[in-house]
């Protein structure tokens, strides 16, 4: 398994708090954000009673990394997890890969609508796969992306008559 790193930012998250705990390795993260893949290790800590992966490990990790990679690229801009939707397709029965990527296409129609409506709500797709590569776990997650400082009930709220 080769791995592309970026120094500082892959340590500070492997030694996020909550990461830290589930016990992940950063197997590659892109300087922009914009590809990334984390090793979710299956140990004692996180295995179920079924001897699978415990979904709330898989949801921990996967809450973050879409609002992160927005980061990356719209520094700018205040970025948080709207919704997170994870469909278990299979147990986990081994270690686990997050595989996600923010493709130019993304990041494009993201700008475009930040500069046309000042806000942007987003929806990623990604997957967890076992160490054979199969898919157990797909995951949608929709950010927010607002300008700094701004609350939901400011940006882009229609002003009302009283």
């Amino acid at each position: 398994m080769t791995e592309k790193r970026t120094g500082s930012a892959a340590r500070r998250l492997e030694r996020f708090p909550p990461f830290q705990l589930l016990g992940i390795r950063v197997l590659e993260l892109d300087e922009d954000w914009r590809r990334v893949r984390i090793l979710l290790p299956l140990n004692a800590e996180n295995r179920n009673p079924g001897g699978s992966m415990f979904g709330g490990s898989i949801a921990s990790l996967a809450d973050p990394i879409p609002a992160l990679a927005c980061h990356g690229s719209f520094p700018q801009f205040a970025v948080w997890t709207r919704e997170l939707q994870v469909d278990f397709r299979s147990p986990g029965l081994s270690d686990l890969e997050l595989r996600f990527e923010l493709t130019e296409a993304a990041v494009d129609a993201i700008a475009e609508e930040l500069t046309k409506r000042g806000r942007s709500t987003p929806t990623f797709e990604f997957g967890f796969y076992d160490q054979e590569g199969s898919l157990v776990a797909w995951v949608k997650n929709r950010v927010a992306l607002r300008p700094q400082g701004a609350s939901s009930r400011t940006v882009g709220a229609v002003p009302r008559k009283r």
